[in-house]
C-alpha cells in the first residue's frame, strides 16, 4: 500500500477547531495535517504520490473507539426483563439468556462466527477499537483474526460482588499488572441496585484498586460520594445508556459524572441487551439525556467520549483517539450531511461511512478509494453493496452472513450488518455441531 494524502476534506480532531484541510498517511502513521485554501491544495503539502479529493464534501474524524463489548455475545433479539418489570441485579439476566430462543439459535454459530460478526458489527459503525469484555484465556487467539482492533493490552475483573463470574487472576493481581504494564483495568462495576453492587466501589477501595488505571463499566447506582472519589482518582466510566436502561430502567448519574470531571466514555454493551453499534448508541444516548435532564447533551462532547476519551480510558491516547501527527492512521470518512462537523456525526448512519483505515490501511469504503490500492482489490477483500453503494471490504462479511443463515436455518437479519448478501439463501437444516458461545 503506497502513502496516500485525503485532501480537501473538513479534518475534525479533539481540541482543534475544525478546519478544512489534507491529512497525509505513511507507514500507517499520520505524517502531516495542513489547512488548505483551495481544491488544488494537498500534492505539494504532503509529497504523496496517492491524492484522494474529497471535494470539501466529507468529514474526516478519527475512527470510533468502543469502550465495553461482548464480542461472543452480539446476536439478535436482545433478551431482556418480562414486560413491566425490570431487573435488580445482572444475574437472573444471565439466566433468562440461557433459557431464550436467541441462546438456543446462537448455540449453532461457532465462537469464530461470532466473533467475526462482532468485528463487521465494529467495521461497519465506524468503530477501529474495541475491548472484549472477556479474559484472554477465551478471546486471545481469536482476536487478531478479526477485521478491525479489539485491544489485547488489558487487564480485567468480571465485578466485585459475591456473585461475580472469577475472571482474571483476581482483581488486586489484575490491577497490579495493569500498573506495571501501563494497561487499563477493566471492570463492571455497580451494575444493578442490591446491597453489594450498592458499595461495589468501596469493596475495590478497600483493596486500593482505585485510580487513573481503572476503567469502570456501567456504574448505575454510584453514590454522589463515588462519583467524587472515582473523579479524584482519575477513573474512567463507560457509560452505556441503551443495555442500561433495557435492563433496568435506570442509567447512571451521567449528569454528576460529566460535572465531576470524570473521564466518561461510551460502550454499547453486547447487541444480547445494547444497542446495534456505536452510531446507534451515541443517538439513544444523547436522546436519553434530554430525557433525563430537559437539556442537551452537546455532540461535541459525544464526539470526545467515543475518541480522546476513550483513548485516554484505555490508556492509548499516544496512539489512537485523534488527528495529529505521529498518531496511527485510524480514520473515519463521512459524508457531509450537517453543517456542524458534531452532529453530523452523532447524526449518521452507517451508509454515510464514505471511508475507515486502521493504522492506515483501508478496511472499508467505496470504491473511489480504491485508488489508495493502485486501483485493484487487494486480496482478503470482497465487495458488497450497502446504501445503494459498491463497497469494499476486508474479508468475506456476505460468506459469513450467508454461513450464519445456513447454520440457524432461517434468513435472519442482523441490524449491524447494512447489507443483504447478493447469493441467494436457501433453507437448510441447521448445523448443531458448532461449538456454542458462552
Amino acid at each position: 500500500m503506497s502513502e496516500y494524502a485525503l485532501e480537501n476534506g473538513v479534518i475534525v480532531s479533539p481540541g482543534k477547531k475544525a478546519h478544512n484541510g489534507v491529512l497525509g498517511i505513511k507507514g500507517g502513521k499520520i505524517i502531516s495535517l495542513s489547512s488548505t485554501g483551495g481544491k488544488n491544495a494537498g500534492s505539494k503539502d504532503t509529497g504523496c504520490k496517492i491524492n484522494i479529493n474529497l471535494n470539501e464534501k466529507s468529514y474526516v474524524y478519527p475512527s470510533l473507539i468502543n469502550t465495553h463489548d461482548h464480542l461472543q455475545g452480539n446476536y439478535r433479539p436482545p433478551v431482556g426483563p418480562k414486560k413491566g418489570s425490570f431487573y435488580l441485579t445482572w444475574l437472573p439476566w444471565d439466566k433468562d439468556l440461557k433459557a431464550s430462543k436467541t441462546f438456543e439459535e446462537r448455540s449453532n454459530l461457532s465462537r469464530e462466527d461470532l466473533y467475526a460478526l462482532s468485528g463487521y458489527k465494529c467495521l461497519f459503525s465506524g468503530v477501529t477499537t474495541v475491548n472484549d469484555h472477556f479474559p484472554h484465556q477465551l478471546n486471545s487467539q481469536i482476536l487478531p483474526t478479526l477485521p478491525i482492533r479489539a485491544i489485547e493490552e488489558y487487564c480485567l475483573s468480571h465485578e466485585a460482588t459475591s456473585y461475580d463470574l472469577k475472571w482474571g487472576d483476581g482483581t488486586e493481581i489484575e490491577h497490579k499488572r495493569a500498573i506495571e504494564n501501563n494497561w487499563p483495568y477493566i471492570t463492571h462495576l455497580s451494575e444493578g441496585f442490591d446491597y453489594e453492587a450498592m458499595r461495589s466501589l468501596n469493596a475495590l477501595e478497600e483493596q486500593k484498586i482505585l485510580n487513573s488505571h481503572c476503567l469502570f463499566i456501567h456504574c448505575i447506582a454510584f453514590s454522589d460520594e463515588d462519583i467524587q472519589k472515582a473523579a479524584k482518582a482519575g477513573a474512567s466510566v463507560s457509560w452505556c445508556g441503551f443495555s442500561n436502561m433495557f435492563m433496568f430502567n435506570v442509567t447512571c448519574k451521567i449528569r454528576k459524572m460529566i460535572k465531576a470531571g470524570i473521564n466518561v466514555t461510551i460502550g454499547t454493551d453486547s447487541s444480547a441487551t445494547g444497542s446495534a453499534n456505536l452510531l446507534a448508541e451515541m443517538k439513544y444516548d444523547r436522546e436519553l439525556y434530554r430525557r433525563l435532564y430537559g437539556e442537551d447533551l452537546p455532540a461535541k462532547k459525544i464526539f470526545e467520549m467515543v475518541t480522546i476519551n476513550s483513548a485516554k480510558a484505555f490508556r492509548m491516547q499516544d496512539r489512537i483517539g485523534a488527528l495529529e501527527e505521529g498518531l496511527l492512521g485510524d480514520i473515519l470518512v463521512l459524508k457531509a450531511k450537517n453543517d456542524d462537523p458534531y452532529d453530523n456525526l452523532v447524526d449518521a448512519d452507517m451508509n454515510d461511512i464514505e471511508l475507515l483505515t486502521l493504522a492506515g490501511k483501508p478496511i472499508y469504503g467505496e470504491l473511489r478509494f480504491l485508488d489508495i490500492f493502485n486501483g485493484k482489490l487487494p486480496e482478503g477483500y470482497t465487495q458488497i453493496k450497502a446504501g445503494g453503494r459498491k463497497m469494499f471490504v476486508k474479508g468475506d462479511p456476505a460468506d459469513l452472513y450467508n454461513e450464519v443463515r445456513r447454520k440457524v436455518g432461517l434468513k435472519k437479519k442482523l441490524d449491524y450488518l447494512p447489507f443483504e448478501p447478493e447469493q441467494l439463501w436457501t433453507d437448510q437444516p441447521a448445523d448443531n455441531s458448532a461449538q456454542e458461545g458462552k
